[in-house]
């Protein structure tokens, strides 16, 4: 039961952590808002492989998801 509150701690903390860094992209890229959910998604993984903006729990939180698992965190955004 514990195993599966920090699973669902950390599932929280992934989105906010992809939120976070939606909304930095968006800063920089206004025309992000109209690039496919898999564009977008690329552009935050390589922020996460870069480590940009990241410590290192969050980089380490991040780190195993994949394009595919993004693109669904951020369809649920």
């Amino acid at each position: 039961m514990l195993q599966e509150k920090h699973g669902d701690l950390d599932a929280e903390k992934r989105k906010k952590l992809i939120t976070r860094l939606l909304e930095d992209l968006s800063r920089s890229n206004p025309d992000l808002y109209y690039q496919p959910t898999s564009q977008i998604a690329l552009q935050i993984k390589q922020q996460v492989d870069e480590g940009t903006n990241l410590s290192n729990e969050d980089r380490a939180l991040l780190s195993p998801l994949t394009l595919r698992d993004i693109e669904v965190l951020l369809s649920l955004h």
